[in-house]
């Protein structure tokens, strides 16, 4: 599978339902005793693994494993601070075991999102909003299959890889990231029909300067003269 079709498959899995309205509890087919689900739980820090264990203790839905029985988890939560490279290490060994894995995290820029999430997170939770109700929440999200995703973490992942997929369409990628305020106001004034001269008096440049400009948009962008530019850049909805 290629790394898009991870991320897509990634993408898929972060918006599905949230476990938390799927039965929160499942029958076995001989007992009438609801079937735990048996986590465990990962944290450099002593002190945020002792919090999380606390609320989640009290729970009847979770069995919390020993560090002995870990190899038989249906879930894994890890909490930390930030990711970093042992994080992400762990993670990856987690995916390898076949449990699913959430993360609750201090901070995680975008960045650090796509990252993790090519390790296999398949839910998310800010360490400032983990209560007791959210961390059942995104257990029982695990361990049903689900994704969980805060909004504004999801909007910057689909944001993400929109650009993915279009540096992959387009590999070329023009847009207004890749030119200067001033190659962008030129390139305007091309497509509403102005000549060299006229760019120049509008701008304040010399008309060599104008030229200068032009050809380094065109050039640099590969594309073969100024109206394949400014075409280029009306398709995309640059200009």
């Amino acid at each position: 599978m290629s790394r898009s079709d991870e991320n897509n498959a990634a993408i898929s899995a972060l918006t599905t339902p949230a476990a938390a309205q799927a039965v929160a509890t499942h029958q076995s087919s001989h007992s009438d005793r609801p079937v735990r689900v048996t986590l465990a739980v990962y944290a450099a820090d002593p002190v945020l693994r002792v919090g999380v264990v606390q609320q989640l203790r009290q729970r009847p839905e979770i069995d919390l494993l020993d560090d002995a029985d870990v190899d038989r988890a249906q879930a894994s939560l890890v909490v930390v601070d930030h990711v970093d490279d042992d994080v992400a290490a762990l993670l990856q060994r987690l995916r390898h075991t076949g449990s699913r894995t959430g993360l609750v995290v201090g901070t995680l820029g975008s960045g650090a999102l796509q990252r993790v999430i090519e390790c296999g997170v398949s839910a998310v939770l800010r360490r400032a909003e983990a209560d007791q109700d959210r961390l059942l929440h995104l257990v029982l999200a695990i361990a049903n299959g689900e994704g969980v995703l805060p909004g504004d973490l999801l909007g910057k992942l689909l944001s993400h890889m929109g650009s993915l997929q279009r540096s992959a369409l387009d590999p070329q990628g023009l847009s207004l990231s890749t030119l200067t305020t001033r190659e962008a106001d030129m390139l305007r004034l091309v497509s509403e029909g102005l000549d060299t001269a006229e760019i120049a008096r509008k701008t304040a440049y010399s008309e060599r300067t104008v030229k200068n400009v032009l050809h380094e948009i065109t050039t640099r962008l590969q594309l073969r003269n100024r109206a394949h530019a400014v075409g280029y850049a009306l398709r995309n909805g640059l200009i």
